[in-house]
């Protein structure tokens, strides 16, 4: 892999990327992990702002996006809606893909958590980025949590087989009001995730390009059962 320098990673110890932790609150030997990816232009204490309302038993992790827009603002990939749709940096992209692989390989050595059992959730760019690592590395993850996101074009060539993705779950949550990513690419990532025969389930709230309490209680709620 090359230097992280070159790259621009956010420095964090030895560590990919930088992170905040939430330690389980019910002790277990090897908790399971919820790692949450934020949007673009936000960062790592955005979600980690809503730890404490993720269930007892899990370690939570949320990780800071490797590229700098400005201090405090992050971002996985650059975009441009200029256009009236949204333009990628697909090396930006696939690098942090990349990234986020790696950084959960670390993530095992530096903390106690239960391998088949890692969830990797997001809002916006971090919803991309769950289904970017997951469609493409599915043996990595028991599940991605898609909050107002989307599947990239780019990743389809890189997609796994069905035989590996079938043990794989999805949640994806979509506002009907999103102008940010309008609700069609929800139903978009929905029709693709069924097509590729991964088990999911697919909510619809009417509200905009935001999380709000039941996006929270719909993810325990998923997550409870599985």
């Amino acid at each position: 892999m090359s230097s992280t320098s070159q790259y621009n990673y956010a420095k964090g110890d030895t560590m990919l990327l930088h992170y905040l932790v939430r330690e389980p609150k019910i002790q277990a030997e090897n908790p399971p992990l919820l790692l949450l990816l934020h949007g673009v232009g936000s960062n790592e204490k955005d979600l980690f702002s809503r730890a404490d309302q993720f269930p007892d038993e899990f370690l939570v992790i949320s990780a800071r996006a490797p590229f700098t827009i400005s201090e405090n603002h992050y971002r996985w990939f650059a975009v441009d809606f200029s256009s009236g749709r949204p333009i990628i940096n697909a090396e930006e992209a696939e690098k942090s893909r990349t990234v986020l692989i790696q950084f959960i390989n670390q993530l095992k050595e530096k903390h106690s958590f239960n391998s088949n059992a890692i969830y990797l959730g997001g809002f916006s760019q971090g919803a991309i980025m769950s289904f970017s690592v997951g469609l493409t590395q599915p043996q990595k993850l028991k599940g991605i949590i898609a909050l107002s996101g989307r599947i990239l074009t780019e990743i389809k060539p890189i997609i796994a087989s069905k035989e590996k993705l079938k043990k794989l779950n999805a949640l994806i949550i979509h506002g009907t009001k999103d102008t940010i990513l309008p609700i069609e690419y929800g139903r978009q990532s929905k029709s693709i995730v069924d097509e590729l025969g991964i088990p999911n389930t697919y909510v619809e709230f009417n509200y905009a390009h935001t999380v709000t309490p039941e996006t929270i209680q719909t993810i325990n709620e998923w997550l409870a059962k599985h």
